[in-house]
């Protein structure tokens, strides 16, 4: 009954078999270039080297994709792993100097991830292959079996992954954004029939409106798996960002509209028909993700939007009036077609199309001119700030690895790896998170150990350990991640114990030295967790996130000084974009650690969500309201500068609210932002249509950006404390 229990657990835990399927190949592969450089060649570098770079390569990188591309990418990795382990075998005859090449490689490993997941899923990888390598002894001429050990087990591992019981590709992000993009034109559709048709159906409108934002929620970084995060700084990855970001403010002007529509269906109205043409071209867009899709054609929303823009000015009632709530839908109507057309080049440039030069849209896309090195470079440097979550990450990790190494080295352990393996293990991001990882590596190791012992008391025949390797590789690979990390720790105990006894028998004092190694090494972790940014990304998101939002209130007073010709524009957006890097790469961390409760009391997603609300508005709007439109309309200027300091003073209350760690209330807006049409029509009387056009752009963007600004506010009671309480997020 026991047994029968355990398996139960093990399958609840594991439902898709994925971990058991790796832990299989791993054990297949590790057992045949153990046995092969052991016994075959006799050789124990061989052996050593082979058998660790299969544990680094299998279970200590995370790497994205399906099968293939895992594959690809392990073999791509060869280089770089034969010049660490080049690197490392040539420092190893000093204690210091493998101490200051782990300082370095420590941090430009990590670091580099920044702008490739590939490279972070390989990143602990990396590193353990340079620490084995920079361990004494000293040899120097052992490099080709080093260096043949490690080729042998990564490209076993490659093919293995293609080949043995392949995992099951899990939903990628393309494919959500296919299915948001096919929702949101679902709920186009519906409104559009909403506009004109009488006898619409007000239900199926609802449904396909919960629809849509289900699946555009869906598309939150906090909610894919960090493997399938668009996060690398190419341009596909980028285009991808975007397309998600102008499905989300799709979703907001069809929202908008929708609410908007008319007590009494029109027949004709010319928004219908523009919606009824973004909802082809969004299902085109959506539809032309998948790798091999032909790109998405725009002629059909060009011509559109042509059309409509050709009609807007000229909405006017029968007196000849501005006719206000009719340019109120025109205009929510052509924001939306913009979010489209942004999703639509968006969507061809993650197939790698190259928007047109001439295109209104290039600055947007700009990036996708510039060669991945380039866009790599950019993505590296704009982490290169105090502030920057990878930053400290990188620096925390380095300078621990570097200080173990030290301690190794001077205590002349004999298996000092152990000590920078404990290290890497228990080192989190945070140090409460570190302070958890504690316990269990250490009470697994006591446990592992203590097993190791009486077993090597009892059994000193190495051919008893090449016997049970297969099934102590299946338990610490498998068995072990399923029950949880104390389980994992003393049967990867165990396995070193295993190995170690074919390698260099040395009685029961093996397990007593890895005992002290991972003590030791945990220790060091600890002690690095405490002192340096001890608060991890939890530290940084509030301030990161306060200088987004000002910066956002920056671009909005830019913004609108600039339709009132008061200045030009001056690269405001651009600053947020910048500064919203930062506080994306915080935001991700952050979901990887223990929350405190001062950090669950805001929206982060709202947060993040109101610079791209204000950069992707601000853009459309400034496509066809030039700056100056405005100028010399006193009346306007005056309504639009008093809503934009109301915006900018409650931008910059939020802002101070959460930098300071204070609960905010939200962002206190009058109720006569929202129904800016009220607003306006005193203004219209008497104005021209054109210039009545710019102002109703104008006033229902700022009106928009009240409206998401009111929705970063703290869940009321019986909510989770963020979207992560709804859906976590990975490690990252």
């Amino acid at each position: 009954m026991r047994g029968t229990s355990l398996l139960g657990r093990l399958r609840r835990r594991d439902p898709g078999d994925a971990v058991l399927r790796r832990a299989v190949r791993l054990t297949l592969v590790a057992s045949v270039v153990f046995y092969a450089g052991r016994y075959g060649a006799g050789s124990s570098v061989l052996a050593t080297y082979a058998l660790f770079g299969t544990v680094a390569a299998g279970s200590f990188a995370q790497l994205p994709g399906p099968a293939p591309q895992r594959a690809r990418i392990l073999i791509a990795s060869l280089p770089a792993v034969w010049a660490l382990i080049a690197v490392g075998t040539l420092l190893a005859w000093s204690t210091w100097a493998a101490a200051a090449g782990m300082l370095v490689i420590g941090f430009a490993v990590t670091f580099a991830g920044v702008g490739n997941p590939r490279i972070v899923g390989l990143g602990s990888a990396l590193q353990l292959v340079y620490i084995l390598a920079s361990f004494p002894p000293y040899q120097p001429g052992s490099l080709p079996e080093r260096l043949g050990g490690v080729t042998l087990a990564i490209v076993l591992l490659a093919v293995a992954e293609v080949l043995l019981w392949p995992d099951p590709v899990p939903i990628s992000y393309r494919q959500r954004l296919a299915d948001a993009a096919d929702g949101v034109a679902a709920f186009l559709d519906a409104t559009a029939d909403a506009l004109t048709d009488p006898d619409a159906d007000r239900d199926a409108r609802d449904r396909r409106r919960e629809r849509a934002s289900d699946a555009v929620a869906a598309l939150a970084l906090s909610r894919t798996t960090p493997a399938w995060a668009p996060t690398a700084a190419s341009a596909r990855h980028r285009a991808l960002r975007i397309c998600a970001a102008a499905l989300r403010e799709a979703l907001v002007e069809v929202n908008r509209l929708a609410s908007d529509a008319p007590a009494e269906p029109i027949r004709d109205l010319a928004a219908a028909w523009l919606l009824r043409s973004c909802a082809d071209t969004t299902r085109a867009a959506g539809r032309s993700l998948p790798p091999g899709a032909p790109p998405v054609d725009l002629g059909a929303l060009n011509a559109a939007i042509g059309r409509a823009e050709t009609a807007y000015p000229s909405g006017q009632d029968a007196g000849g009036v501005p006719d206000v709530p009719r340019m109120g839908r025109d205009a929510t109507a052509l924001a939306l077609a913009d979010q489209v057309r942004v999703l639509a080049v968006g969507a061809r440039v993650a197939n790698g199309v190259r928007p047109d030069a001439d295109d209104d849209y290039s600055g947007l896309f700009e990036y996708a001119r510039h060669g991945p090195s380039t866009l790599y470079w950019r993505q590296l440097r704009s982490h290169l700030a105090p502030r920057s979550a990878q930053l400290q990450s990188s620096l925390r990790l380095a300078v621990a690895l570097a200080i173990a190494r030290v301690v190794a080295g001077v205590l002349q352990l004999t298996h000092g790896f152990w000590v920078l393996l404990a290290t890497l293990t228990v080192l989190r991001t945070s140090a409460s998170d570190t302070r958890t990882a504690l316990r269990p590596a250490v009470l697994g190791t006591i446990a592992g150990a203590a097993v190791s012992g009486v077993v090597m008391l009892v059994v000193d025949a190495p051919i008893v350990y090449a016997v049970v390797l297969p099934v102590t590789l299946l338990l610490a690979l498998g068995v072990g991640r399923l029950l949880g990390p104390v389980w994992q720790q003393a049967l990867f105990t165990v396995l070193l114990t295993v190995v170690f006894a074919q390698l260099s028998p040395e009685g029961w004092r093996l397990a007593e030295a890895r005992l002290v190694d991972v003590v030791l090494g945990a220790v060091i972790g600890v002690l690095a967790g405490v002192a340096i940014w001890p608060r991890g990304a939890g530290r940084d998101l509030r301030p990161n996130a306060a200088d987004y939002l000002t910066a956002s209130a920056d671009a909005i007073d830019e913004t609108v000084r600039a339709l009132l010709g008061d200045a030009p524009p001056d690269r405001a957006l651009d600053r947020v974009r910048q500064r919203m890097v930062l506080v994306d790469s915080s935001y991700c961390q952050y979901h990887s650690e223990r929350h405190d409760a001062v950090n669950q009391g805001v929206d982060w997603d709202a947060v993040l969500g109101t610079g791209e609300h204000v950069v992707l508005g601000a853009e459309s709007l400034l496509r066809r309201n030039p700056p100056g439109c405005l100028a010399g309309w006193p009346a306007a200027a005056g309504l639009l500068r008093a809503s934009a300091g109301q915006l900018r003073s409650a931008y910059d209350a939020l802002a101070a609210d959460i930098a300071q760690g204070r609960t905010s209330d939200g962002a206190a807006v009058s109720p006569s932002r929202v129904d800016e049409l009220d607003r306006i029509l005193p203004l219209a009387n008497g104005a021209d249509s054109q210039s009545v056009r710019h102002l109703v752009e104008v006033d229902r963007w700022l009106a928009g950006l009240a409206a998401a600004l009111a929705r970063i506010r703290p869940p009321t009671d019986g909510e989770p404390g963020s979207h992560a309480g709804k859906h976590g997020h990975g490690d990252h």
